[in-house]
């Protein structure tokens, strides 16, 4: 068994090792946050364009349908019914608006589904709470090195950082 960044497990690692592979995993978790708002972002906007496809076809409907359709639909209801034109053409234009709010109540939950996701929020939020953490974290405390012991250290740190 290894460690991440290859060492075997229980050997120890110096700290240019140690500083390298937490700069590594600190990038990795970063690109996933952004990733991940990236992923939310995109649901949010999907469902906000269907919403206003909805709310499109809904007024489309109602405009571009309305003259032909009760027309049609009069002109039918007078035929089965022998009911006066004007109540005809009442009762389709009834039957316009009831498809137009059925769309439009469509739109509106798509809508607040929309607006109740926090995705890109709850994200940032994490990041924040990410960024607290790392800097209340205090390094382990080390026991003394000897001078040439030290400088090996500092030329690994220096060494793995350029």
């Amino acid at each position: 068994m290894s460690a991440p960044d290859g060492s075997p497990v229980g050997s120890e690692r110096s700290i240019g090792q140690l500083f390298a592979s937490a700069t590594t995993e600190m990038s990795s978790l970063v690109h996933d946050e952004i990733a991940l708002a990236k992923a939310q972002l995109k649901q949010d906007v999907k469902r906000g364009a269907t919403s206003g496809g909805a709310f499109t076809v809904a007024a489309a409907i109602l405009l571009f349908s309305l003259p032909m359709l009760n027309f049609a639909l009069a002109y039918g209801i007078r035929t089965w019914s022998d009911w006066n034109l004007a109540i005809c053409f009442l009762l389709s234009f009834a039957a316009n608006v009831l498809i137009a709010v059925v769309l439009a109540l469509i739109g509106v939950v798509f809508a607040k589904k929309a607006k109740k996701s926090k995705g890109p929020q709850k994200v940032a939020a994490s990041m924040k709470e990410t960024a607290g953490v790392l800097q209340n974290a205090k390094p382990h405390p080390r026991p003394e090195l000897g001078q040439d012991r030290e400088r090996q250290a500092v030329e690994a740190v220096a060494r793995s950082s350029s």
